[in-house]
């Protein structure tokens, strides 16, 4: 598997995608890793090249998208939906997928109100809070 630090978390994913494309059995973790990717093409010329990728900072400010960071975010919130965690948010993600045609577009969406939640516990130094979160994803179905 891979370790907490940046570079294997990184390492891990160019793993699964070299894996991926050499027609290699995956794992259930690495399958799920994979189905992302694939979701992403956009960023498979970043799994190709360890040299650009390994060190690469992606600044926000500079209107950059971190393609570790943006994939790790689809796959938390798969299995929160797989394990229906925060307990209601499987209904919500069904909703808000209905309402914007497609579960892709649905987990961008999601994505926004579980970054606001993980940057607030990480400020706080606390745990997330699951009541705000569904909130957050509740507020977002209303506006869609």
């Amino acid at each position: 598997m891979f370790g907490p630090d940046r570079d294997s978390l990184r390492r891990y994913y160019l793993t699964v995608w070299k894996k991926t494309r050499a027609g290699e059995p995956l794992q259930p973790l690495e399958q799920l890793i994979a189905d992302v990717i694939g979701q992403h093409p956009e960023y498979h010329a970043f799994l190709e090249n360890a040299e650009m990728t390994l060190d690469r900072d992606y600044l926000p400010e500079m209107g950059q998208t971190n393609p570790f960071l943006h994939m790790g975010m689809h796959i938390a919130l798969q299995e929160q939906l797989g394990s229906n965690r925060p307990n209601g948010i499987r209904k919500l993600y069904h909703k808000i997928s209905q309402r914007v045609g497609d579960h892709h577009t649905a987990e961008h969406h999601m994505m926004e109100c579980l970054g606001e939640t993980l940057w607030e516990a990480q400020r706080s130094g606390g745990a997330p809070d699951e009541q705000v979160y569904l909130e957050r994803l509740r507020g977002l179905l209303g506006r869609l």
